[in-house]
């Protein structure tokens, strides 16, 4: 006898429709599952025989034919035990058929019985809602995940038993209630807020507008002036994730397998902070079975690179792509998947290797020669791709030991959210929400310089030996930086500040 049990297998970061379909027949015992699948899936015919059995049923002596369509789609991961076992014992009668209906079944089993949580359950709930399902049953563990998605109800189960139960109609299973999406004050969670840092007005200035503008940032300093403390706050000061983001950013997470129980939503901008000896294959995503990257989990948030120059010269060269693009492409033989990778780049290092190049309190051990290929490491290209470049000099013992307080997080955060709103209302019907996203075409339209900005502009390119890029980098600050002083045009004033931003484009003699 034939069934039919609908799930999902996950492409991306989006779910696709599987129909298990299950055919039990006389003949040589045998157990067989097609339709492309990976290893994973293959090795679920021994946990779902087993679990059948422990649950006290008596699993089928026959031919067992399990066809996972479409066929052309490669079905990879543990959630299809669930749906495979339902099937079976669909096929024997033990459930009915038409309780099967508009249900979604997704989910992994132990040898006992016992139903374990799987990744990608919020794409999989997003699917079911899109294909009109009525309801979808899901490991207990991953319903507060599911429960986020509107309109579809969503059941959990700890064990086979249980769902058997209950599409008999003898028992029934936990519900999950819509999930509120209430976004927290962030500062409350992490106990980060900038007025725990002492002086660095410049620095904070430049992080300020970066975040208004969604640009990207490098922070040049010697140890300890407090570039990573900055970096860390910086989440404090952006804008809330709005519905649409927080769906999207959870979903990458939910992939990731970053989700369980107490955090099934990520309603705080991400910050990935991935160590220097990261592989390309760690930064961008990969894998045999493609998985989202660092720069994909900071998508709508924040990627800090610290010590920029020691990360592995491929890796720096692999973000070039996604930090034009905002997306980034995995490829394989048969398949491609595109993860999104919109995220703000911010990235610190030392301005020599010992680190103490112009500092006024210690000196430099570092020859001509040995800072120039430190530098090097981090390619031209690379640079021009990056808006802000700001020193960060040695704060004072003075300065630590001043009792004045510092702008909270909360007020320099209703700054930028103003400046943020402008940008999206002049961006509403382009696909883009910051300046820092503008291409060549928005800039000419959106970005007019009056006269002696232009003039300004012009013979900073010509000293500096700017590139066409670094020159549309310091339009799209100096437009930022009008924004947060309400201006209409780009005044000299506001190209000055953006020039001003340019450290490593101005040739420093060493």
């Amino acid at each position: 006898m034939i069934s039919k049990i609908t799930t999902a297998t996950i492409y991306g970061i989006d779910g696709i429709k599987i129909d298990v379909e299950v055919d039990i027949s006389l003949g040589l015992p045998a157990f067989n599952i097609v339709g492309l699948p990976e290893a994973s899936v293959k090795e679920s015919k021994e946990r779902v025989r087993s679990a059948i059995k422990n649950a006290g049923f008596e699993f089928p002596n026959d031919r067992i034919t399990i066809n996972l369509a479409p066929a052309d789609v490669r079905k990879e991961g543990s959630s299809f035990d669930l749906p495979i076992a339902i099937g079976i014992l669909a096929s024997l009668d033990i459930i009915k058929k038409e309780a099967l209906k508009n249900y979604l079944i997704a989910g992994e089993l132990s040898l006992d019985g016992r139903i374990k949580s799987v990744r990608g359950i919020l794409p999989t709930a997003i699917l079911a809602s899109k294909e009109k399902m009525a309801s979808i049953i899901v490991p207990y563990e991953n319903g507060s995940e599911a429960s986020v998605v509107q309109g579809i109800r969503i059941f959990g189960a700890k064990h086979l038993l249980e769902i058997v139960h209950f599409l008999k109609g003898d028992d029934s299973l936990e519900e999950f209630r819509e999930t509120d999406t209430e976004n927290e004050d962030i500062e409350k969670g992490t106990g980060l807020n900038f007025s725990d840092i002492k002086g660095q007005a410049q620095a904070k200035r430049a992080l300020e507008i970066a975040v208004s503008g969604s640009h990207n940032l490098l922070m040049i300093g010697p140890p300890g002036s407090g570039k990573t403390m900055l970096a860390r706050r910086i989440p404090t000061i952006m804008p809330p994730l709005n519905y649409d983001e927080a769906i999207e950013t959870t979903k990458i997470h939910s992939i990731a397998g970053l989700l369980n129980a107490s955090k099934f939503l990520v309603l705080d901008r991400p910050f990935r902070a991935p160590h220097h000896t990261i592989s390309d294959a760690g930064l961008i995503g990969g894998g045999h079975v493609p998985k989202p990257g660092e720069v994909s989990l900071a998508h709508n948030g924040v990627l800090f690179l610290d010590e920029f120059p020691e990360f592995k010269r491929n890796v720096l060269e692999a973000l070039r792509q996604p930090i034009e693009d905002g997306d980034v492409t995995v490829s394989r033989v048969t398949h491609a998947i595109t993860f999104p990778a919109r995220f703000m780049l911010i990235a610190a290092m030392n301005p020599c290797p010992c680190g103490y190049w112009g500092d006024t309190r210690r000196s430099c051990t570092c020859t001509g020669s040995q800072i120039h290929r430190y530098r090097s490491r981090i390619s031209g290209p690379l640079l021009d791709r990056i808006d802000i470049h700001v020193e960060v000099p040695p704060v004072t013992i003075r300065e630590l030991s001043m009792d004045r307080e510092e702008e909270p997080s909360n007020t320099i955060r209703k700054r930028v959210m103003k400046v943020r709103q402008a940008q999206e209302e002049r961006f509403k019907e382009k696909k883009i929400y910051a300046n820092g996203q503008m291409n060549a075409r928005m800039i000419k339209k959106y970005c007019p310089l009056t006269e002696n900005g232009k003039n300004l502009l012009e013979k900073a390119v010509e000293k500096f030996g700017l590139s066409p890029r670094a020159y549309h980098r310091i339009i799209r600050v100096a437009r930022t930086i009008a924004d947060m002083d309400n201006g209409d045009h780009i005044a000299e004033s506001h190209v000055a500040e953006a020039i001003q931003y340019r450290v490593l484009d101005k040739r420093m003699t060493l």
